[in-house]
């Protein structure tokens, strides 16, 4: 009776070491999934923090040309 009380503490005692290691690996993956996505959400803040943004360039020329537009056809309801 005794030695089945050991053996049945050794059994558990495995069993309690094999859940670690794989929760141990599922933390580690989970920490360099993290550290992967910290790495290029601040290389994306820096990309995004120096490239220039031509857009803008666009959007106010764009404007300009449309103004343009709109002015000539007021000139020429004017003249008749």
């Amino acid at each position: 009776m005794m030695n089945m009380n050991k053996l049945e503490d050794l059994l558990t005692s495995l069993n309690k070491k094999e859940d670690e290691k794989q929760k141990n690996a599922v933390l580690w993956a989970l920490a360099i999934i993290g550290a992967v996505a910290a790495v290029a959400g601040i290389a994306y803040a820096v990309y995004r923090f120096f490239a220039p943004d031509y857009l803008e360039d666009f959007e106010e020329d764009f404007d300009d040309d449309f103004d343009d537009y709109f002015e000539d056809e007021d000139d020429d309801k004017d003249e008749k």
